[in-house]
């Protein structure tokens, strides 16, 4: 038996597909899995997110501490509820993990991290908080529901308190607002506009099935993984981890260069890297072929070398098997993939693949 989260018993009793996820037993899907990637393209779909892990990070040097442990600047964060995305590193530029950290009050940040990466993302950081007097305060006394599609923070909107759901409603992207134990976000990993609603545990189960009514489709993590891979987002684990660094990742934009005497745990090791050249980069595909793109698979670039597919999956919106794939960094814009013993012709494109709904490449 695997970890649960607090909305468990309510995928369980709604026909839920269930499946390990990181050690979490967690719903795949509830029938159709296109129908509910369909249902955040075009409307309002909801996530169980409750096992990603929240950490509250309380000190009078926090703000030294992020900034000596992300590769990104918490110091451009300077309004209440601003977030900003970053990978957190070893010091040879490897991944430890990919995050969201939000500026609270100058004592104050909060950082999501991957479910699978908790137990070391937790060790790290407390490895590293003694110096600067930093409590380190995962939060499993909350859960985390995503709302997200066209219409979700408005249908999410008819459930919360009015002055609270009208300040929601503001936030811009990457922003996120509180209220008493509730804490409302406008981030996502589908592409699509929405909310990732932090709340009290014990009220999750209620609020779901309010947000049910409302007319938000249950979606699982089957859905989930197609929405972020048209959307071009890496999965942490597939994408990258700790045996490559943000700059073969398709990371580059995440790390803060500026100023340069702000020494990040990796720093060094990405400089030499990006000194001597990046030797491979993380980029889309999209297959000629009617067969599947799937994790592992070899990438061919004739007259130049060999890399892999990260992740890749049949995509709704194009009707075509996409994928993210680490390749040589003087691929252009062809390759092969080999699928059961064949080489076949694939296009190598600019993730993402789709944006607001919309098809972004061509094929």
């Amino acid at each position: 038996m695997g970890l649960r989260t607090p909305l468990h018993d309510v995928h369980v009793a709604a026909g839920a597909r269930m499946v390990d996820f990181g050690g979490w037993d967690m719903p795949v899907n509830y029938g159709s899995q296109i129908e509910e990637h369909h249902a955040v393209r075009r409307d309002a779909g909801m996530f169980d997110v409750s096992h990603m892990c929240v950490v509250d990070l309380r000190g009078a040097r926090v703000r030294d501490f992020l900034r000596r442990l992300l590769a990104n600047d918490v110091a451009k964060l300077t309004q209440s509820g601003k977030a900003l995305y970053s990978c957190m590193l070893r010091e040879n530029g490897g991944v430890i993990d990919d995050l969201i950290v939000y500026y609270m009050d100058d004592q104050w940040y909060r950082m999501v991290v991957n479910a699978g990466t908790r137990d070391k993302d937790l060790e790290w950081l407390r490895a590293h908080a003694g110096g600067y007097e930093v409590s380190v305060e995962p939060r499993f006394d909350l859960a985390m529901i995503a709302v997200q599609g066209p219409s979700a923070r408005q249908r999410a909107a008819t459930l919360l308190e009015p002055a609270f759901a009208a300040r929601a409603l503001e936030l811009g992207n990457f922003f996120g607002a509180a209220h008493d134990t509730w804490f409302v976000a406008r981030t996502g990993y589908t592409g699509e506009d929405g909310w990732e609603i932090m709340l009290p545990a014990d009220r999750a189960a209620a609020f779901w099935a309010q947000l049910r009514e409302a007319g938000v489709q249950p979606c699982g993590l089957g859905a989930r993984d197609t929405l972020r891979l048209e959307a071009g987002m890496n999965l942490y684990g597939s994408d990258m981890d700790e045996t490559t660094s943000p700059l073969e990742s398709g990371l580059g934009w995440t790390i803060a260069w500026d100023p340069q005497d702000r020494d990040f745990i990796g720093r060094g090791a990405l400089a030499a890297q990006k000194a001597s050249g990046v030797p491979r980069k993380l980029v889309g595909l999209i297959l000629a072929d009617r067969a599947v793109l799937r994790s592992h698979q070899k990438v061919v670039v004739p007259a130049v070398g060999e890399g892999e597919v990260t992740s890749g999956t049949f995509s709704p919106t194009l009707e075509r098997s996409i994928g993210l794939a680490r390749v040589p960094s003087q691929t252009t814009d062809r390759c092969e993939v080999e699928i059961r013993g064949r080489l076949l012709p694939a296009t190598v494109v600019r993730p993402p693949f789709v944006r607001h709904g919309k098809i972004a490449v061509a094929p």
